[in-house]
């Protein structure tokens, strides 16, 4: 029988663990009943252009990593539909902080994980699938109707900085333990951001920001619940902005983000929108899905495609 299913790793996932765990998490897709072909990720966003191909040769595509991959591939199949329905993408969690899962059924409770591997092989062995939200992304720096696209998170300030700072920690830190270092090397010098902001189509405000995110999923590093109540299927963004923020108070307000339960503080603005627009003077570093989509721009444009990524559930 020809393969249904295209299968996308990254061996270099996990600090490693997909390329670890490859042999038993092949094994479970075959002895699922998963007619596959398998190809491993060998650049940055190779699985994109993996993905993007698999349009009319597969029925569904399998990325095997973590958030930074099935962003990938998602920016993949969302280019092949041409921003129309995409093909099923089925997600198997094997990253650092597999965060975005965490929104999927059965949804996680705040603070808490993910499913296991080898649930979702179950997951793609079963097919059952539903239409997710997908955020969109431009800048000043790229050509006009030049987009990226996000599962999860897109941030600026703190918390690209942090993404930023991760490449640098220690290889024998990986999940929580290596966020939370890359989160104290931020601490040592972080910016603190002059932004005129929009939020759909109110008036234009100046803020002075720590870290501004925009979710379509609710957490990001590893369990830092910054959008604790986004709905990844309802056609909106969740906004979490942070005023100045001291390093005191950043120590305050990470085991609020922990818990989720940040967004009563007076530091903190919290929103909903379709679209939000990020303005400053000076270049600002971009943060989405653990990467770093774009080089530093001056203006940052983000909205939402509402139902057109499709996702084994």
């Amino acid at each position: 029988m020809a393969a249904s299913t295209l299968i996308i790793y990254n061996p270099i996932a996990g600090r490693a663990r997909v390329k670890a765990m490859w042999p038993d998490i092949s094994s479970a897709l075959s002895n699922a009943g998963i007619k596959f072909d398998a190809v491993a990720t060998t650049a940055p966003r190779h699985a994109t252009e993996l993905a993007g191909s698999a349009l009319g040769k597969y029925t569904a595509v399998v990325g095997i990593g973590g958030d930074g991959t099935m962003s990938e591939i998602a920016n993949g199949l969302i280019q092949a539909s041409a921003e129309n329905e995409t093909m099923p993408f089925g997600i198997v969690p094997v990253g650092n902080g597999d965060d975005f899962v965490k929104v999927l059924p059965p949804q996680a409770p705040i603070g808490s994980s993910g499913y296991h591997w080898r649930a979702a092989v179950q997951k793609i062995a079963a097919g059952h699938s539903q239409l997710y939200d997908l955020g969109r992304m431009s800048t000043d720096q790229i050509a006009t109707k030049t987009y990226r696209y996000f599962l999860n998170i897109v941030d600026v300030g703190f918390g690209a900085h942090t993404v930023a700072n991760f490449s640098s920690v220690p290889k024998f830190l990986s999940g929580n333990a290596a966020y939370l270092a890359a989160v104290l090397k931020t601490m040592i010098r972080y910016p603190v951001l002059k932004m005129r902001i929009q939020v759909d189509d109110a008036l234009v405000f100046e803020q002075l920001t720590t870290m501004t995110a925009i979710g379509n999923g609710r957490c990001f590093g590893g369990g830092f619940w910054v959008c604790p109540k986004a709905v990844p299927d309802d056609g909106m963004l969740d906004v979490m902005i942070a005023s100045r923020i001291t390093r005191l108070n950043i120590l305050r307000l990470l085991p609020k983000m922990k818990r989720g339960t940040h967004v009563d503080d007076a530091l903190i603005k919290m929103s909903r929108a379709r679209r939000v627009v990020l303005e400053s003077e000076a270049p600002f570093l971009i943060e989405a899905d653990g990467e770093m989509p774009f080089a530093p721009a001056r203006r940052l444009s983000v909205d939402v495609l509402a139902g057109k990524l499709r996702l084994v559930v």
